[in-house]
């Protein structure tokens, strides 16, 4: 459940963002947002781990917090179509230094290091 953003006290404003953007998926899903407009699918297949009901609950929450637009055509099949504000733009830097953070730390930070292997072995 959703916290009052307007409640939270001003020496918190990490805790707003973490209200807006907190979650597994909303960072991975503005990432590939970065890149364009997106289909409902598109995004999907870009995120096999993620099921169909969370990815539709995400994108609903991003978009009822002003960080994407959907936008519905009326055609048979139905063209629903996700796209960026520009608050969900303003992200863009943020998503960039995650993504090599986090590449960084799967293939460098949680190697153990030479010293905790050692201790390991003499385990």
């Amino acid at each position: 459940m959703r916290g009052d953003i307007d409640a939270t006290a001003d020496h918190c404003a990490v805790e707003i963002a973490m209200e807006v953007l907190g979650g597994r998926w909303k960072l991975a899903i503005l990432k590939q947002l970065m890149g364009g407009t997106h289909r409902f699918g598109e995004l999907k297949r870009a995120m096999p781990g993620i099921t169909q009901r969370m990815l539709t609950r995400q994108l609903r929450e991003l978009e009822a917090d002003g960080l994407l637009i959907r936008t519905v055509y009326r055609e048979v099949p139905p063209k629903v179509e996700y796209t960026l504000t520009d608050t969900g733009r303003s992200l863009e830097e943020i998503t960039n230094t995650l993504d090599r953070w986090g590449r960084w730390y799967r293939d460098t930070a949680r190697r153990p290091t030479s010293a905790a292997t050692d201790k390991v072995d003499e385990a």
